[in-house]
């Protein structure tokens, strides 16, 4: 229960600490004076908590704990006092365990209202609060206090995108125990957009907390595209409904992943192992691959793609549009120029030419199958020609001119 009488007493403590640590800041220099200036200095800022534990409660004490580290983290820039540093630290700890406490912020409180909601208010303002600190403690070094803050930037930043997802489709119930298409696919594409800013920031920082994050977020995105996009909420395996002809579900479960993969592949190019770039690019392919695959699946059969009937027509259009995706891959890799480019639709050729000879060859009949192998030989025989008379004609080292009197 609230006491605001109590909250005005401990204000007042709050208010003679500080005015006994700004004279302790102002005196020339005594032995002694860094440690009674930081046990006043812990006294304002613990008189300031418990005002705000007596006046405040349920999310706006998230809120001002979140504010105070900020607080903090500020003051230690200004007075260079040890502790305040892990004070601010600590405080973001509490604000952690509040938060873990009660992931809902103010409990059945919540509402159902998307987007603004107590959420916004109890993850976002934190957020904000710790990128901000630890750029304050960042001015002054970097140690074990401010890693803390960053990490709980992090934290609270990704548990603002996640849950106001969640909220969202779950219609205000983020403790739901069902996961659908749309929901992971919104998960993925935050996870790989964070992971994206995080590659750009830790160069910029050397932070190895903003190193970790972008790598957890991949390793996250990574698992929820395996388990998630191509396991429990794969609309091949199970009836999940996708509505709407072209702007549906695939767009955000596969085709905007894969575009965000590629980017963060060219993020991390050249700044970690290339194994690890190669790794995503080719986790960019198999989204865009799967996209084109389950649209026209959907063209073909409607909002349940989970039927084992496939007709000839369909089949046919698979291996058409894999070999369009096919080349236009080597168009870009060719006007780029991109060797990345160029492997993928080698990939990607590869695997419809496989297609034709093992699935097309035993399954269709009449005109298709034999469009099927007369489109695969002209493109075949086209890109033949392009790799001779462009990328072939590049890379061709120039004629050496006869010597003088030769």
């Amino acid at each position: 229960d609230r006491s605001i009488p109590f909250a005005i007493i401990a204000i007042a403590v709050a208010g003679a600490f500080a005015a006994a640590t700004e004279l302790l800041t102002k005196r020339d220099t005594r032995p002694g004076q860094m440690i009674a200036t930081a046990l006043f200095a812990t006294g304002t800022l613990a008189a300031l908590a418990l005002a705000f534990t007596f006046a405040l409660e349920k999310g706006w004490l998230t809120i001002a704990l979140a504010l105070m580290s900020l607080g903090t983290a500020w003051i230690s820039m200004k007075r260079p006092i040890p502790f305040l540093r892990a004070l601010a630290a600590i405080l973001a700890g509490i604000v952690v365990l509040r938060t873990g406490h009660e992931p809902r912020i103010v409990g059945n409180d919540l509402g159902t209202t998307p987007i603004f909601n107590w959420l916004l208010l109890g993850y976002g303002i934190p957020a904000a609060s710790f990128w901000l600190g630890s750029i304050f403690l960042r001015r002054r070094g970097d140690d074990g206090p401010l890693r803390s803050l960053e990490a709980a930037a992090i934290l609270f930043t990704v548990l603002l995108a996640f849950t106001e997802i969640r909220h969202y489709i779950n219609n205000g119930n983020i403790y739901s125990r069902s996961s659908d298409l749309i929901e992971i696919g919104l998960q993925v594409c935050v996870a790989l957009a964070m992971a994206i800013g995080l590659e750009r920031l830790r160069i910029r920082t050397g932070s190895v907390i903003h190193n970790a994050g972008a790598l957890l977020l991949t390793w996250f995105a990574g698992l929820a595209v395996v388990l998630g996009l191509f396991g429990i909420a794969n609309p091949l395996m199970s009836s999940i409904e996708i509505a709407g002809t072209f702007i549906n579900p695939l767009i955000l479960g596969y085709a905007i992943p894969a575009i965000l993969a590629l980017l963060l592949s060219y993020a991390v190019a050249g700044r970690r192992v290339p194994a690890y770039a190669n790794t995503i690019a080719a986790s960019a392919l198999v989204l865009a691959l799967a996209y084109i695959t389950l649209q026209i699946r959907h063209l073909y059969h409607g909002p349940y793609l989970n039927s084992f009937r496939t007709s000839d027509a369909e089949q046919y259009t698979y291996s058409v549009a894999w070999l369009v995706f096919g080349v236009v891959l080597l168009g870009i890799g060719l006007l780029l120029p991109s060797q990345r480019a160029r492997l993928a639709s080698a990939v990607m050729i590869a695997i419809t030419i496989l297609k034709v000879f093992l699935i097309d060859m035993s399954n269709l009949t009449g005109a298709y199958r034999a469009f099927s192998f007369i489109g695969l030989g002209l493109v075949l025989v086209a890109i033949g020609w392009l790799y001779q008379r462009i990328l072939f004609k590049q890379t061709r080292p120039p004629a050496q001119e006869p010597a003088a009197g030769a």
